[in-house]
């Protein structure tokens, strides 16, 4: 097989929208595991300590968490089936793409420098391309500005209950 037949095969089998994930950030990973014949959701927080070929369609990060004084590690491929969603919850400055140095470190001197981000921006990915099956049908006529501008406000204040819900929690 030719290279070329081998890179549409792997593009092909690539998520459409995929977060940004970097060395250094705390993420929440949901994965999805099967139990005889169902299939069950399950969340594994923590710092990626290492990312591999991220243009790739093998691309992999590794995630690290310490869980009742035990370091645990799992590797997860991006673009795999099973992973159903990846959130980034803090972003820190490093300078490297390998943080193995985390594991030997226990207590503060494990600890990343925080950077701030816009959270909202970097975890909602859009879909930069559009499947082809599906049809765009455009609106036949325009919405007046008045019904626009209250449409804006009701979900301004939509958001606005959402971060105060979470933040009461």
């Amino acid at each position: 097989m030719s290279f070329s037949i081998l890179k549409q095969i792997g593009d092909a089998q690539k998520k459409k929208a995929v977060v940004d994930v970097r060395s250094g950030d705390t993420v929440r990973v949901t994965q999805k595991i099967k139990e005889g014949s169902k299939f069950r959701l399950q969340t594994f927080e923590g710092v990626v300590i290492r990312v591999d070929r991220k243009e790739s369609h093998t691309a992999r990060i590794v995630v690290r968490k310490v869980t009742s004084g035990v370091g645990v590690e799992k590797s997860y491929l991006i673009h795999s089936p099973l992973v159903e969603k990846i959130e980034i919850t803090k972003r820190a400055k490093v300078r490297r793409n390998n943080l193995s140095y985390l594991r030997n470190r226990s207590g503060k001197s494990a600890r990343l420098q925080g950077k701030d981000f816009d959270r909202v921006a970097v975890n909602n990915v859009t879909v930069i391309e559009e499947p082809a099956d599906v049809e765009v049908v455009e609106a036949s006529e325009p919405e007046s500005e008045e019904s626009v501008a209250s449409g804006s406000k009701a979900e301004e204040s939509a958001e606005t209950e959402k971060v105060a819900e979470t933040k009461e929690a």
